[in-house]
C-alpha cells in the first residue's frame, strides 16, 4: 500500500526515531549505527529516541529473514504509472504463489457495471452455495495490491465464493467513487443473497473502505452484512496515530516521512471532504448495530494505531469486535504467502468470516 501520504497524517507530536536491527548490523558501517538506547523529550513533548532492536526469536525463521533485510532509508521517487505497473506485476506473481498453496478458480466479470474478480474454491459445499464474500483490496486507494492475495486463500479456506471489487482508483477518481462502486456491488448482491450471508473484508485501503461501506449502508438504511473484516486499517483521516511516526511500510526499515501537524493529507483520495465526515472517517459514525468484525494488525504495522483505535470505537458502540495483533511483523504481512504467519492469519480470517456468515 502507498503509505507515504499516510505517514504524514496529523499527529499530536513528532517522534524522531533511529533504530538498528541487530540482524543486519554486519551489513552496515558500524560508525553509522547507534548502539545505545537513549531518549529525550522536548518541551513540546516531541520524543527524540534511539533504540537498538534485535530481530525477535518469537517469530518464524522466515519472518526473521524478512525483518533482517536491509532497506535504504532514502526516498525513491516513483510515478503513479510506475507504482501501478510494479504493483500489478508483484500481485500477479504473488497470486500465482497463493494459488499453488490454495487452489481456486479466478475469473473476470462485471457486477452493477463495476469490474470484479470472482474467486471460487474448486468445490463449494451445498450449505455454502448461498454465501458470498466481498473483498475490497488494498493498494493505497491508487493501485491494486490485494485482489488476488487477499481472496485466493480466503476462498479456499472458507469454501465460499469471493468477489473482489476492482473499484475506481484515486487520484483520477477520488472519494466517494470507490465507495460508490463497492455499494453498487453490495446492492446487486442483495438481490441474490440474504444480507446475513454476505461478508465484507479488506486489507489496508480496503480495510478502511470496509468500515466506510458499513457506515454508508447504515446511513442509507440498507441491511448490513453478516460480518466484516478490517485487516490493518483506520477510521480517522484527521489523525493517524502514534504508529505512523514510528514505522515505515516495512516496519523499522525503509523511508519514513515524519508527520506534519496541521497538514491535510491523502487529498488524492479524500478530496475536499471533511476528515471528520462520519462515512469517510467511521470513527465519528454511529457504529451501534454494526456486524461482528475481526480486526487484524501487527506489532510493526504503521496502521497499528489506526486499527486499534477503530477497534476500541467498535467496542464502545457494543459491537462484537475481535482484535488479533501479530508479533513484530510489518504492514499487511499476510500478502506474503511464504510466511507461516501469513498462513495463520489467513486461517484466522477465514474462520471468523465462515463462523459468522449465515447466522
Amino acid at each position: 500500500m502507498n503509505m507515504e501520504r499516510y505517514r504524514r497524517l496529523v499527529g499530536l507530536a513528532t517522534i524522531n526515531i533511529s533504530l538498528a536491527v541487530c540482524g543486519s548490523l554486519a551489513q552496515q558501517n558500524p560508525s553509522e549505527v547507534s548502539r545505545t538506547d537513549s531518549s529525550k523529550i522536548g518541551p513540546d513533548g516531541t520524543a527524540y529516541v534511539t533504540r537498538v532492536v534485535p530481530v525477535p526469536t518469537t517469530i518464524s525463521p522466515e519472518a526473521q529473514k524478512v525483518l533482517a533485510r536491509v532497506v535504504s532509508d532514502a526516498a525513491v521517487p516513483q510515478t503513479l504509472e510506475q507504482r501501478r505497473t510494479g504493483t500489478d506485476r508483484w500481485q500477479a506473481g504473488a497470486g500465482e504463489a497463493s494459488k499453488r498453496l490454495y487452489p481456486a478458480n479466478v475469473a473476470a466479470d462485471t457486477i452493477a457495471g463495476v469490474p470484479v474478480r470472482v474467486v471460487t474454491p474448486l468445490v463449494i459445499a451445498a450449505e455454502k452455495g448461498d454465501r458470498v464474500l466481498i473483498n475490497l483490496h488494498g493498494g493505497g486507494f491508487n493501485s491494486d495490491s490485494g485482489s488476488l492475495t487477499e481472496t485466493i486463500p480466503i476462498a479456499n479456506l472458507t469454501g465460499t465464493k469471493v468477489v473482489a471489487v476492482l473499484y475506481r482508483l484515486a487520484p483520477e477518481h477520488p472519494y466517494p467513487a470507490g465507495l460508490d462502486d463497492a455499494i453498487a456491488v453490495y446492492k446487486e448482491m442483495l438481490k441474490t443473497y440474504k444480507p446475513s450471508h454476505i461478508g465484507i473484508y479488506g486489507t489496508s485501503a480496503g480495510a478502511i473502505l470496509t468500515a466506510e461501506v458499513t457506515a454508508k449502508l447504515k446511513q442509507l438504511n440498507l441491511p448490513l452484512p453478516g460480518a466484516t473484516g478490517i485487516f490493518s486499517g483506520m477510521g480517522d483521516f484527521g489523525q493517524g496515530g502514534d504508529s505512523m511516526a514510528i514505522y515505515a511500510l516495512n516496519g523499522f526499515s525503509g523511508h519514513l516521512d515524519p508527520p506534519k501537524p496541521g497538514a491535510r493529507e491523502l487529498d488524492y483520495y479524500a478530496g475536499s471532504t471533511d476528515p471528520k465526515d462520519p462515512v469517510l472517517s467511521p470513527l465519528y459514525a454511529d457504529l451501534s448495530g454494526f456486524p461482528p468484525t475481526l480486526f487484524v494488525t501487527s506489532g510493526r504495522d504503521l496502521l497499528l494505531s489506526g486499527t486499534t483505535l477503530l477497534h476500541r470505537a467498535y467496542l464502545r458502540a457494543g459491537v462484537d469486535a475481535e482484535l488479533v495483533v501479530f508479533e513484530a511483523l510489518p504492514h499487511a504481512f499476510w500478502n506474503n504467502p511464504a510466511l507461516p504467519e501469513s498462513k495463520e492469519a489467513d486461517q484466522i480470517m477465514a474462520r471468523f468470516l465462515d463462523t459468522h456468515l449465515g447466522k
